[in-house]
């Protein structure tokens, strides 16, 4: 055999995980809406990646001078824009465009870590059920470690023997990559949530698609949120976890939830709201209720009780 052939392959397969040069198998979708400053940093930091991965960003409508920023400062970066604001079904516009196998995706206030999504196809590469994979999560200038990590990393699902990781039905949205097939499979983010606590229904569905959504501590993505108070999100957390039950969960289940928001809305203006909003959107949940498969079903129940939840539907911490 000639000794330069039989080099030359060895040589190809190097280079496919090496070479900069070369298209990365994991593009970049980033949802945005009114924020360009920090959405400039975060294009800055993944354009610098050694993987130099696409960048799609998606702009929810924004009324700001996002789109007049990137087309000056980053011509080469492709911009879909929306014309209305679509919340987290922006993802899901940016991961039907991109033709990459495996999607990464970043707010504007996060990127990823160098490395990191080599390291995450490398994964998917090697574990043909893997659908979507979490990623540790760094936050601030500090590189101070997410509450979730520790959250995602201890959970009682364990690992499965055809995935890395940890198993898990939860993940934060700017922190995860996902296969495109297993993504469009589940059907991306449900419409009804719009935005907040959105991930658990995806992880569901993935899971109830027979896709595996595991932990991974050596993939890093970095978070830089805003310090400012997020007075909205408390309502939107519990509105969506609350739908969430409606559109996935038993029955009674759904509504032990519902007596523990309406309890709360006596006294909290916040619950209030998620309740009232709740409400509005139940029949369309109803509609759209498709129940989890029993394997998935126990495996939310594991996670209901040990993440605090008590019989009444409420958090117990």
């Amino acid at each position: 055999m000639n000794h330069a052939t039989d080099r030359g392959p060895s040589s190809t397969r190097e280079r496919s995980h090496a070479d900069p040069a070369e298209t990365a198998p994991v593009g970049v979708v980033i949802a945005t809406r009114n924020r360009s400053a920090s959405l400039a940093v975060t294009v800055r930091n993944l354009l610098a990646l050694p993987e130099r991965p696409k960048v799609l960003v998606v702009d929810n409508a924004s009324t700001d001078d996002t789109r007049a920023m990137l087309a000056r400062d980053f011509p080469r970066v492709r911009v879909l824009a929306l014309p209305f604001n679509r919340g987290a079904l922006a993802r899901t516009h940016g991961v039907r465009a991109l033709d990459t196998p495996y999607v990464a995706f970043s707010d504007d206030d996060s990127w990823w870590a160098p490395g990191a999504l080599r390291a995450a196809a490398r994964y998917f590469d090697e574990h043909p059920r893997l659908g979507l994979l979490s990623a540790r999560t760094l936050v601030g200038p500090a590189d101070a470690a997410d509450p979730l990590n520790d959250l995602l990393a201890g959970s009682p699902l364990g690992a499965a023997t055809d995935l890395p990781g940890t198993q898990v039905l939860g993940f934060l949205g700017c922190a995860a990559v996902a296969r495109r097939t297993a993504y469009l499979d589940a059907g991306g983010y449900h419409p009804l949530l719009f935005f907040g606590a959105e991930e658990t229904l995806l992880a569901y569905d993935l899971a109830a698609r027979g896709w595996g959504v595991t932990h991974c501590p050596d993939v890093v993505a970095h978070h830089h949120p805003d310090p400012g108070p997020r007075t909205d999100r408390p309502a939107l957390v519990r509105r969506n976890e609350l739908l969430t039950a409606w559109l996935r969960r038993p029955l009674p289940h759904a509504l032990a939830r519902t007596r523990a928001l309406a309890a709360d809305a006596r006294r909290d203006p916040r619950a209030r709201r998620a309740l009232r909003e709740t409400l509005t959107r139940l029949p369309a949940a109803l509609r759209a209720r498709r129940p989890l498969p029993p394997h998935v079903e126990r495996a939310a129940r594991l996670l209901d009780g040990a993440h605090g939840t008590d019989a009444a539907g409420g958090a117990t911490s």
